[in-house]
């Protein structure tokens, strides 16, 4: 089965679906309120995401505390931030890095 990438005005979804009509049929089902942007069947049957272009070249495995943080922030990602700014001390833009790292390794 096809892997389609479905964009909407606020989500980037990955899924399997036998043609673009049903790809376009899932994204409204889940997300009824927006906007169908695009819909691309991937050329392969992975999707895949770079560590080195997120800057996480040396990093091998999930970060503890970003997803303690992203847990009690209940997913917002803006809240784990600056939950992860407060627990670890480091500035906006290593949190943001640990945080969006730590989301696309399947929080």
């Amino acid at each position: 089965m096809p892997l389609f990438e479905i964009e909407t005005t606020a989500h980037v979804m990955v899924g399997w679906a036998e043609t673009r009509a049903e790809a376009e049929a899932l994204a409204r089902q889940h997300y009824p309120d927006e906007d169908v942007l695009r819909v691309a069947r991937r050329p392969r049957d992975l999707w895949v995401i770079s560590k080195r272009l997120l800057g996480l070249s040396d990093v091998t495995a999930p970060c503890d505390q970003a997803r303690e943080c992203l847990s009690r922030a209940k997913g917002d990602k803006l809240h784990a931030i600056r939950l992860y700014m407060l627990d670890t001390g480091v500035d906006l833009h290593a949190a943001q890095r640990a945080i969006e790292a730590n989301m696309s390794l399947g929080w």
